[in-house]
């Protein structure tokens, strides 16, 4: 039984009048009345008792009225689930985020979807650096990714949702605490912690190259896992960090 079929069928079936029903479904009467035939010798059951005075559902009719109404709301469904995923109000997006700055972002923008677009899935997947983010855009494992790039290729599409200025974490009680601004060549003897990522990293490469134009060569003690760790052990005196303002913020 095909989708029109179904609703010629209910039409006549709620109306029990061949004339109403064709109104209804936009169809000329013998139209309607075909389209019933069609299905009565496709199911090999009459569907209805026609009279000239009335037409009533058979058995065999009152049975198919529920599998007709599934039909049709199925096909509803269907419809309504492609729109809503070709206007981006339904579906699934993989997002990806690197670094402890990016929890307060993400969380904005899953109040966002959530306010917005109620029957969009967000999935959240953290624990990754930039650079592995990346590759999983372009491996096709997530859908978006939040992070820092010197670079993006060409095959990806990208935003800049922010800007955001370095800093440098002091331990309380380092000699320039409290300094409005500080010249990285004054923190040339100094120990440092950095996070993993490298060259391919944007944060993680900014340290070796600011120093490098500053004349000297920083030296690395720890690396931590993340950002907020990162901060945790400057606080606890091992050394400084690079890092940037909405990590402070965080």
């Amino acid at each position: 039984m095909e989708v029109h079929h179904a609703r010629a069928f209910l039409a006549v079936a709620e109306e029990l009048h061949f004339g109403r029903a064709a109104r209804r479904v936009n169809l000329t009467q013998s139209a309607l009345s075909r389209l019933v035939q069609g299905l009565e010798r496709t199911l090999g059951a009459a569907l209805f008792d026609r009279t000239t005075r009335k037409v009533a559902l058979t058995p065999a009719g009152e049975a198919l009225v529920p599998v007709a109404e599934d039909l049709v709301h199925d096909s509803e469904r269907a419809g309504e689930a492609v729109r809503g995923a070709v206007a981006g109000e339904t579906g699934r997006v993989r997002l990806g985020f690197a670094s402890a700055s990016a929890i307060r972002p993400v969380a904005r923008l899953a109040r966002e979807v959530q306010s917005r677009a109620p029957g969009l899935r967000l999935e959240l997947e953290s624990a990754h650096f930039s650079p592995q983010g990346l590759e999983r855009v372009l491996e096709a494992e997530l859908d978006l990714c939040l992070g820092r790039w010197d670079y993006v290729p060409p095959a990806v599409d990208a935003l800049v949702l922010a800007q955001e200025r370095l800093v440098v974490a002091l331990p309380p009680g380092h000699r320039l605490w409290g300094a409005a601004t500080v010249a990285l060549a004054d923190l040339a003897e100094d120990r440092w912690i950095t996070i993993p990522g490298g060259p391919a990293s944007a944060l993680g490469a900014r340290l070796p190259a600011l120093a490098q134009a500053a004349g000297f060569v920083p030296r690395i003690v720890q690396q931590a896992p993340d950002s907020w760790s990162q901060v945790v052990l400057v606080d606890a005196g091992v050394g400084l960090a690079l890092t940037v303002d909405s990590v402070r913020e965080n």
